[in-house]
Formats: C-alpha cells, sequence, structure tokens
C-alpha cells in the first residue's frame, strides 16, 4: 500500500468517526474540514474533502446535501458500522483496536 493511499483510508475513517460523535450524525463541510486539521492534521483542499465524501456516499457510508452555503454530511447505519470496526470498507481504514 502506498502512502498516498494509507493517508486517504486513515483521512476516510476520520471523517465517519467525527460524523459518529456529531449530534443527529450530521455537520457541514467548514466545521468537518476544521476538526480534521485541528484534532486530527490532515490538511486538505476543499477539492480533496469533497472527492472524500462523494466516494463516501458512493459506498453508501454517508448521505451529502449540496445546498448553497456549503455541504451537509450525514452519517449512514452502514457509514456509523464502519466506523466502529464492525463493517469492512475497502479504501476506508479499519479502526485499531481501543482507539
Amino acid at each position: 500500500m502506498s502512502y498516498h493511499d494509507f493517508e486517504t483510508e486513515g483521512r476516510r475513517l476520520t471523517i465517519l468517526r467525527i460524523l459518529a460523535r456529531r449530534n443527529q450524525f450530521t455537520t457541514n463541510e467548514y466545521s468537518l474540514n476544521d476538526e480534521l486539521k485541528g484534532a486530527y492534521a490532515h490538511i486538505v483542499s476543499r477539492d480533496k474533502l469533497h472527492g472524500d465524501l462523494a466516494w463516501l456516499e458512493e459506498q453508501d457510508l454517508v448521505i451529502v446535501q449540496q445546498p448553497r452555503a456549503g455541504w451537509l454530511i450525514t452519517l449512514t447505519g452502514r457509514g456509523a458500522d464502519c466506523a466502529e470496526g464492525l463493517a469492512n470498507v475497502p479504501g476506508v481504514a479499519k479502526p485499531r483496536p481501543g482507539a
């Protein structure tokens, strides 16, 4: 596995885990990107974040709504299972035990 793949899979898992902790399992792209940068040191462009979110939506892990002011992202049941390590989705890192 390349470093790029390792980083991408870890970032996707992080997105799912952030959503799993949010009220109603929903957040907007700005808050999500701020937490990715601040708490997890995943510094990515909006384009890269949008790419990850589109990919996660294709896998039925999140639902993305695109109103004018910014994207709203909601975790699905399958996404929650993946965030907890109960489902295995190629392209998303598996959580480590105790993490």
